[in-house]
């Protein structure tokens, strides 16, 4: 079969339509996960048929990011077939127009008439809507077929629209395909509108449905995307051999999760459990990569002395970080001594390193297992060393924050914090003198909802039914499994010299919070780890940050951009950051795995989960029964259960704000990979592959080459304005100039025998 379909297509009988992996949601994926899905396909499609298709095909997504507009031309796109939003949900300049990129770039668009399918039968009656409602218009193009998804011819159907076109004088209709139909615009039309707008909202429940496909998502982009700059560095410094098939593998399942009924959460329970398997299968081909090309980067380590436990920390990012470091790790015996307390003490160089201990992972309940909390300072793409020692004292010291007056306070040189001892929010947050928080920050907010998936015709989220609110002291302490004491729903649960943690325990209905605040001891930066015991159904839940900012601009992060979004309170989706400001000030909030939010009023709402009927949809109310999920027997609802979010919010200067915020998003999903791990002694210390010497870029994916001959490089300007930008190869000896417009990406290659660094397409060929 498949031969012949082969030969069909050499004989231009079979048109190869689109060319990527698949159809993902076009939405949540990273700008590189667009670049792997097009890579990915176009490879194969060459490799099989021959063939390069120039239009680019997405019928079924979401709505559409418009970093894609970059990405599609270079890879050789030169125009793109759509169908959603449509016109009731967003008004266009036109059917056709062309849409304009971040950076500039633009490609010729399409939205096709009345979506991407017919009914068996029926296909003549669609093409017959399009010719009254287009009159005078050439050229045109109706999509039909029949199936859940559009596509498959039937015999009935061609009939018809044989015997239409023989009936009609005025159009001429032909069986095409997307490339034919826009090289006739182009000589019909050669002048279209410019749009360079959003291509959204649409189906606003998928930028939050079955959040646990979604975190797993990121974490899978954020593993394959660290792991290969680690695979890459071991490799070129001859530690171990690039394992090309393994990460094959672990792309295909981060692909196939991005399918557009996958990643937005619009499936069955099936299909979640069977995502979620994919992701476990490739985080786990990731993890043994990650741990031997680790390994194979601390060559060249010393030996540890006698009486040390070392701490290997990798920085997989091109530029010096200073970060806090999470470790934990075994000591040698037992301390059975009641009496004292084994306190680590770190050293880099010989020199003693700031540090706490926290309670570890586990919990044994003897002093043996131990969980170091230090601030490192990472020298870029490169392993640091850190040694343990173990003094005894007589005990941790005690906690000496307490509360005052009905809340906590929080000082460092930079900032002022409150957490209130009857709401378990923040109350103030300070920065240099400048309180950034009206009302209650990191408020748990119940949203009304409804049974829909997808959520159909819904634009915004904002109907609060009720919120989240600290326990009572003994209904927190059942809730913490505390057996004895009195311990407050609100408290202090650790202290050092790096930071404090403030926990709040919470409730609503049949639901549970447990909110722990991250206070560092230098800087402006908060961390927020939120655990949700989730039990409510047809309800969305959502964190609130309200601000003392008016009249704010919302921006969020998307795929090789950041997009202004809508602030009048409807539901717009983003990746790892979002960020108001009023001009002069700015608060940002990052995350590690969620995409839907919205903002009205200076008011931050972070979508962290909503619980409709799984796969439950309803476009057409006139139909059916009143209810969507079946009144007579029990049905599941999504997202029901534990869940784990961790934010990071920082504020001050717009234009610091503005200009950090890429970075340190990048490095919070991105982090530090720390080990106690005792090197063998043996091997030479590995040359540091790449670092950035000036211009605020990043370099979000560094791979082999598909024919492994070279190493790829994509570096991003994440800046709204120009840059210059040099990059340094250690390694190789080699430095890289390059100038960029506002959020423009572009892919360096070196070739690894000549040396050779220049700059490349997306398929991996030299400009």
């Amino acid at each position: 079969l498949f031969s012949r379909i082969q030969k069909l297509v050499s004989e231009g009988k079979w048109h190869i339509m689109g060319g990527w992996y698949l159809q993902p949601d076009c939405n949540m994926p990273s700008g590189e996960s667009f670049v792997r899905q097009i890579l990915s396909g176009k490879k194969y499609f060459m490799s099989k048929f021959g063939v390069e298709p120039k239009t680019a095909i997405n019928f079924d997504a979401f709505g559409h990011t418009r970093g894609l507009v970059e990405i599609m031309k270079k890879a050789g796109y030169t125009s793109y077939l759509f169908c959603r939003p449509e016109p009731d949900m967003l008004e266009l300049p036109g059917d056709d127009f062309e849409w304009e990129g971040f950076c500039g770039s633009r490609i010729k668009m399409h939205r096709a008439y009345n979506s991407y399918e017919s009914h068996r039968g029926e296909a003549d009656e669609k093409i017959k809507g399009w010719m009254e409602s287009h009159e005078g218009k050439n050229p045109g193009i109706v999509l039909w077929g029949i199936g859940n998804h559009g596509g498959g011819p039937s015999r009935v159907d061609f009939q018809k629209i044989t015997e239409l076109n023989n009936a009609t004088e005025e159009w001429n209709l032909l069986h095409s395909t997307p490339e034919a139909y826009f090289s006739e615009l182009d000589e019909t039309t050669p002048e279209l509108p410019v749009y360079s707008g959003i291509l959204n909202p649409r189906y606003t429940g998928c930028y939050t449905s079955q959040i646990r496909i979604k975190q797993l998502h990121r974490q899978l982009e954020n593993e394959m995307y660290k792991t290969e700059k680690m695979a890459v560095h071991a490799h070129v410094n001859g530690l171990i051999d690039y394992p090309y098939e393994k990460f094959e593998k672990a792309l295909e399942d981060l692909m196939l999760i991005e399918f557009h009924d996958i990643l937005p959460g619009s499936s069955i329970p099936a299909v979640e459990k069977f995502s979620m398997n994919l992701a476990g299968h490739a985080l786990e081909e990731l993890r043994q990569i990650k741990s031997r090309a680790f390994i194979a980067l601390c060559s060249g380590l010393k030996k540890a002395e006698e009486n040390t436990i070392p701490i290997v920390v990798y920085n997989p990012h091109p530029y010096d970080i200073e970060e806090i470091v999470e470790c934990e790790y075994q000591l040698p015996d037992q301390n059975k001594n009641k009496e004292v307390f084994a306190n680590p003490v770190l050293r880099c160089n010989g020199i003693r390193v700031s540090s706490q201990v926290e309670h570890e992972a586990s919990n044994f309940n003897v002093d043996w297992r131990k969980k170091s909390v230090f601030s490192a300072f990472l020298k870029g793409n490169s392993i640091t060393r850190f040694d343990v020692s173990i003094e005894m004292v007589e005990r941790k010291p005690p906690v000496k924050l307490k509360e005052t007056g009905g809340k906590f306070i929080f000082r460092n040189e930079e900032i002022e914090v409150w957490i209130g001892k009857q709401s378990g929010t923040i109350t103030k947050y300070c920065v240099n003198g400048v309180d950034f928080i009206q009302g209650n920050a990191f408020m748990p907010l119940i949203i009304k909802d409804d049974e829909n998936s997808w959520a159909h015709k819904e634009k915004s989220f904002n109907d609060v039914e009720g919120k989240f609110e600290v326990m009572t002291p003994e209904e927190g302490k059942k809730f913490s499994g505390i057996l004895e004491g009195d311990v407050e729903s609100v408290r202090v649960i650790e202290e050092g010299p790096i930071r404090t943690i403030i926990e709040a325990v919470m409730k609503y209905n049949n639901s549970y919070i447990c909110l722990d605040y991250y206070l560092p001891t230098k800087g402006t930066k908060i961390v927020i780890k939120t655990k949700v015991y989730w039990n409510e159904k047809m309800k969305m839940l959502k964190m609130s940050v309200p601000t003392t900012l008016k009249d704010v601009e919302f921006i969020g992060q998307t795929a090789y951009g950041h997009e202004k979004l809508l602030s009048n309170g409807d539901e717009m989706v983003s990746h790892k950051w979002n960020l108001i400001t009023d001009g002069e000030r700015a608060l940002s909030v990052i995350n590690t795995g969620t995409y839907g939010s919205n903002c009205v009023n200076g008011d931050l709402r972070i979508t962290m989960m909503r619980s409709p009927g799984y796969s439950a949809g309803k476009s057409d109310f006139s139909v059916r029964n009143a209810y969507i999920m079946p009144q007579d027997r029990f049905s599941p609802y999504i997202d029901q259960g534990e869940h784990d979010y961790e934010f990071l919010i920082n504020a001050g200067a717009a234009a610091d704000i503005a200009a950090n915020v890429e970075r340190d998003a990048t490095i919070f999903n991105e982090k530090p990979m720390a080990l106690s791990f005792f090197p063998t002694g043996v091997g030479e210390k590995p040359e540091t592959l790449v670092n950035i010497l000036s211009g605020n870029v990043e370099v979000s994916a560094t791979k082999m080459s598909d024919d492994k001959k070279s190493i790829v490089f994509r570096v991003f300007n994440p800046n709204a304005v120009s840059v210059d930008a040099t990059l340094e190869f250690p390694l190789f000896k080699k430095q890289f100039f390059a100038s960029f417009v506002g959020m423009e990406f572009k892919t360096i290659m070196i070739d690894i025998e000549s040396e050779d660094v220049y700059e490349a397409d997306l398929m991996e060929m030299k400009m």
